[in-house]
């Protein structure tokens, strides 16, 4: 008679996922994942596959949970200005005990020249945030609050390129205030 599972599969993904976005794939042993997961190896491997499974499972997670979060607050913002605000506030501070970062930036670091698995996963992410970009600059350009003196989809590319350079800042020790800078001066850009 098989046993029943004692786990809830995306509370012990979502501590999977951190601990990847904290420590990297290639940092984090199977006894790390198992210990931080606080289940059976065998429990690992029956529900989640090998470690490389779990990473991409992980990163579909953080995936779905940032894009929900995100377009969330992006519908109840009364300006475009303040849905990018938003994001770039989001992207700054995260959320509250979260990794800095971003485990897709941070995965595309390390892995996707090597990795089409995960070079495929980081690239589809890329363009879902490109796309809200670019929703959010149609809608403020639509409402006349940005430039439309240049393409929305263009745009979306030169503000998620800021995007990925501050979620890889956020990692260091350089101050907010200096990523508040940037990403206000960006915001700006937009302006009419």
């Amino acid at each position: 008679m098989a046993r029943s599972k004692e786990f809830e599969e995306n509370v012990v993904l979502d501590k999977a996922m951190k601990l990847f976005w904290e420590q990297g794939y290639e940092k984090t042993s199977l006894t790390d994942l198992v210990e931080h997961m606080g289940i059976h190896r065998r429990s690992l491997y029956d529900t989640f596959g090998d470690k490389h499974t779990l990473f991409l499972k992980a990163m579909d997670r953080f995936r779905d949970k940032v894009s929900a979060e995100l377009t969330g607050e992006v519908k109840r913002s009364k300006t475009a200005a303040e849905a990018l605000h938003f994001i770039f506030s989001f992207i700054i501070y995260g959320e509250e005990n979260s990794p800095s970062g971003c485990l897709m930036v941070n995965s595309a670091v390390e892995l996707a020249m090597r990795d089409a698995d995960v070079d495929s996963k980081s690239t589809e992410s890329f363009t879902l945030s490109e796309q809200l970009l670019k929703d959010i600059i149609l809608w403020g350009q639509e409402e006349g609050e940005f430039t439309s003196e240049y393409d929305a989809g263009e745009l979306a590319e030169h503000l998620h390129t800021v995007c990925v350079g501050l979620r890889v800042m956020t990692r260091t020790s350089i101050p907010k205030e200096k990523l508040h800078r940037i990403a206000n001066l960006s915001i700006k850009l937009l302006d009419k």
